[in-house]
């Protein structure tokens, strides 16, 4: 019988991400945990969700392994569509994509996601970050975002630095639709220690669950805005041997991304 010690964060993260994803879908996904838990959905509860990669495949069937970026020539084996990064993009703003899967290195109450700099301004940053990579634009068109992140304070913060993809903005109803942008927004954030929805009224992030062994109160330490709290939250389900023996065996082989270390900060 598996037990939260036979898991590590990252397959905490791939596994509810798995969960997260519904079949018949088409989910836009970057590089890593995204596709990794997209894998693993195909092989248990969503065979028929279909996957757009970046540099312009569609529907691919991953049978010769994960792709290691959304460049590398497997995410294109066997796709039904395969037309270069403009057409892909085109397909979102014509609401061709149920879900957007992307990181970032801060994000706020309303799921406005920085991936730009932290800390200083925009000129004279104290950190700087890759950027969009293409979240910006996946956030804007695709008609829910689900982001990954480990749940650390200086990650979950009051206002982000800079939004790099748009979430609920300020919170206000019409902020989406006088940006200009798609979608319902924000749906859910994965991380290590728990699952986050939104507050349809509200815009704000809401815990929905939390890793067996803790509680609401420590997840809210964790986190640097008030925290509103599903009246059904619960314990997260945890992967079982075989949910383990599919996403080492089958999806990460290699361990590239599942085997990282987790850095304490």
């Amino acid at each position: 019988m598996v037990t939260l010690a036979d898991v590590n964060p990252f397959e905490m993260i791939a596994f509810t991400g798995s969960r997260v994803l519904e079949d018949n879908t088409i989910v836009f996904v970057g590089t890593g945990l995204p596709i990794i838990a997209a894998m693993h959905a195909q092989m248990t509860h969503a065979p028929n969700v279909n996957l757009i990669f970046e540099a312009g495949s569609l529907a691919s069937i991953l049978e010769q392994g994960m792709p290691l970026s959304v460049g590398d020539t497997r995410a294109f084996r066997k796709a039904v569509f395969a037309k270069g990064l403009c057409a892909v993009f085109e397909l979102t703003q014509r609401g061709y994509a149920d879900y957007a899967f992307i990181g970032g290195a801060q994000i706020d109450m309303y799921g406005n996601v920085c991936s730009t700099y932290e800390g200083g301004d925009y000129l004279k940053p104290r950190v700087r970050f890759p950027g969009s990579g293409g979240a910006g634009a996946m956030a804007a068109n695709c008609e829910k975002t689900i982001a990954i992140m480990a749940l650390e304070k200086r990650r979950f913060v009051k206002k982000v630095d800079f939004i790099t993809s748009i979430g609920f903005g300020d919170g206000s109803p019409d902020y989406r639709l006088k940006a200009g942008v798609m979608g319902s927004g924000p749906y859910r954030v994965i991380t290590n220690q728990a699952l986050f929805g939104f507050d349809e009224k509200t815009r704000r992030m809401m815990l929905l669950e939390y890793l067996p062994g803790k509680s609401p109160e420590a997840i809210q330490e964790l986190v640097d805005f008030e925290l509103l709290i599903s009246p059904d939250v619960r314990e997260m389900a945890i992967p079982t041997e075989h949910d383990l023996f599919l996403l080492q065996k089958k999806c990460d082989t290699e361990g590239f991304f599942l085997k990282r270390k987790v850095v304490e900060q």
